[in-house]
């Protein structure tokens, strides 16, 4: 069987071709059919079976036979990671060269206006991971009500991930009719739970893979210490010759150290982590598929999800400690029944992580001895004071990571005492203040003349002795103090002519001195108030005689009497005091006469000359 027999076009059969697809796989010629047939389809198959293949022609095909205008989204893929979302996106272009539909995908890591932008042209597909897709569903820039095919991709690590409260989001967005695709490697219940409410009346393919990794795949184990890995990952990468090979790293600061030793030894490298960008991330992923980086440097970020043709090694730098983990790593080589090679180094504290993985695969992995980096260092490994055993990766990530820390918190320590220093300078230079006119010709302004300020002044020439060019001093207006000009307009042009204190401010430059003192010393006619009446005097007790016979009455203390419920308080009678001496005084400065022209100010408004000042005793007053 071919795929013209499976009822796919010519431009799409065109478009295989040039892939150099040949022949079907069993999940394409299961899946394919009822998918064009517009079935619901429940696919379960394992990564590398050419899942991919099995639902994008068939959308392709449904969707060229009639395309709307304006074009509006009419198929959702739905992925898990970014990485997979970008490698589907690049099989609907190969697939639909020939076709003239859109698609783009969108994902979250990196700016959203270029995906927005995107959408905005007009799509008829659409492949997106979940949280970048509700985000910009909430910002009411994509519309889903047009969705005629729904595609969920590895639905099982959905569910490992977490996103499949996400998921369940999305589906309440879609219309009620519409065809659903359905693909997972596994079926836990949760799964099948989410299969029952979505699909109906669906085609189930069950397809088991052609071989599983750990029978198609050659393993091979080298016994090696830490610190010649990657001496003999070099001798490996050129004794045969490999193009293209990626190697797994326990840590980040391991796939980032192994990249940079390769590219001194003259092999082109490249790392992909947790910690790159999203956009580095998929420049690494580009330039390894298209052949310009021989080496990519991962994590078990990427153990699952990527989805490279012909990728011939994969080299385990560090033993995973899941031994599950193994297995997946394996699996991006020999993808689709092609052969591969894993190569796995092993170093003396990894004893118990290879244990493990050969009892899950069930059978030892053959070790390669001869080669030129043999075992030396057989010390046991360290342990903390817990008793547990160090891993020697993850104590230099962790050493790496504190270094780099250090030099972060020393570099920004330095950058703020330059800053700091930077301001002291500023604080201490000199503040020489340009005019808008000097600093730039085009700003020149005219002088306005302030409301009540004096004209400008005439450029004024000094007579110079005789052999000498007269001094002309600049022409500036003529105001009070500091208050209308500038304090450089106060200073000399000549350096000749010393620099004094001048220019400061004076204390009689104020108009409110100079009107009061004014005031002061103004002649004023000796017209007087009327005498202010005298203020009742407080009761006081009369004065008794004092008498040496007459005894002091004995003081008698008042009675305590119980308080009455209701009963009114008795006034408590204050002791009236005699005048004291400063109400004496203050009563003298009331009976003073005052001049008519003051005028009559209440005591808490007082003027300059009702305070004490140095000009007091000028004051002068009829009769003093």
């Amino acid at each position: 069987m071919n795929f013209r027999d499976l009822g796919l076009t010519a431009p799409i059969l065109k478009a295989l071709t040039q892939e150099g697809y040949t022949e079907p796989t069993p999940i394409q010629r299961k899946a394919i059919p009822p998918a064009l047939a517009g079935r619901d389809v429940l696919g379960c198959a394992q990564t590398g079976t050419g899942k991919t293949c099995a639902f994008a022609t068939p959308i392709l095909q449904r969707l060229s036979k009639a395309a709307p205008r304006p074009r509006v989204i009419r198929a959702l893929i739905l992925t898990p990671t970014r990485e997979l979302a970008i490698q589907i996106q690049d099989s609907f272009v190969s697939y639909g060269r020939n076709l003239p539909l859109r698609s783009a995908v969108i994902f979250g890591g990196v700016g959203q206006q270029p995906q927005v932008d995107a959408v905005r042209k007009g799509l008829d597909i659409l492949v997106a991971t979940p949280g970048r897709l509700l985000d910009l569903h909430g910002q009411g820039l994509i519309d889903l009500s047009h969705i005629e095919i729904f595609v969920l991709d590895e639905a099982d690590r959905m569910l490992d991930m977490g996103f499949i409260h996400d998921v369940r989001r999305v589906l309440k967005l879609l219309p009620e009719k519409k065809q659903t695709l359905f693909f997972s490697a596994t079926m836990p219940p949760e799964v099948m739970g989410l299969v029952n409410g979505l699909l109906h009346d669906y085609a189930r393919v069950a397809v088991d893979p052609v071989s599983s990794p750990v029978e198609v795949i050659r393993q091979s184990l080298y016994y090696v210490d830490k610190a010649n890995k990657t001496k003999l990952l070099a001798y490996l990468m050129e004794e045969r010759k490999i193009t293209s090979a990626l190697v797994f790293s326990r840590t980040k600061h391991g796939a980032n150290r192994i990249a940079q030793d390769l590219v001194k030894r003259g092999i082109s490298a490249a790392a992909i982590h947790g910690n790159k960008s999203q956009t580095a991330r998929v420049q690494a992923l580009r330039d390894f598929k298209a052949g310009r980086v021989r080496v990519l440097a991962a994590t078990d970020i990427a153990a699952r999800g990527i989805d490279i043709d012909q990728l011939p090694f994969v080299f385990n730098y560090n033993l995973p400690d899941v031994p599950e983990t193994y297995v997946h790593r394996i699996g991006r080589t020999g993808r689709a029944g092609r052969e591969g090679e894993a190569v796995s180094f092993c170093q003396f504290d990894e004893q118990d992580e290879l244990r493990a993985i050969e009892k899950l695969l069930g059978k030892p992995i053959p070790v390669v001895e001869g080669h030129p980096f043999p075992m030396e260092n057989f010390d046991p490994p360290q342990k903390d004071k817990h008793g547990r055993p160090v891993n020697a990766e993850d104590a230099e990530a962790r050493a790496a990571a504190k270094e780099r820390r250090r030099q972060r918190d020393a570099e920004n320590k330095a950058k703020a005492g330059e800053r700091k220093k930077a301001a002291a300078q500023a604080v201490a230079a000199p503040v020489q203040a340009v005019p808008a006119e000097e600093a730039d010709p085009s700003k020149k302004k005219k002088r306005r003349r302030r409301k009540g300020g004096a004209p400008d002044a005439p450029a004024v020439e000094v007579i110079a002795p005789a052999g000498e060019e007269p001094l002309v001093l600049r022409d500036k207006p003529v105001g009070r103090g500091v208050r209308q000009g500038r304090i450089q307009d106060t200073l000399p042009d000549d350096p000749s002519v010393p620099v004094t204190d001048f220019y400061k401010p004076s204390p009689l430059d104020s108009d409110v001195i100079m009107d009061a003192t004014a005031r002061l010393l103004a002649p004023r006619r000796p017209a007087l108030r009327p005498q202010a009446q005298a203020r009742p005097q407080p009761k006081s007790q009369p004065k008794k005689q004092e008498n040496a016979e007459t005894p002091k009455p004995a003081r008698q203390k008042p009675r305590r009497q119980g308080k009455k419920q209701g009963a009114p308080a008795r006034p408590v009678k204050e002791p009236v005091l005699p005048p004291s001496l400063a109400e004496k005084k203050k009563r003298r400065r009331d009976d003073r006469p005052r001049p008519i022209e003051a005028p009559l100010r209440s005591d808490r408004q007082k003027d300059s000359t009702q305070h004490k000042s140095l000009m007091r005793p000028y004051y002068l007053h009829d009769g003093d």
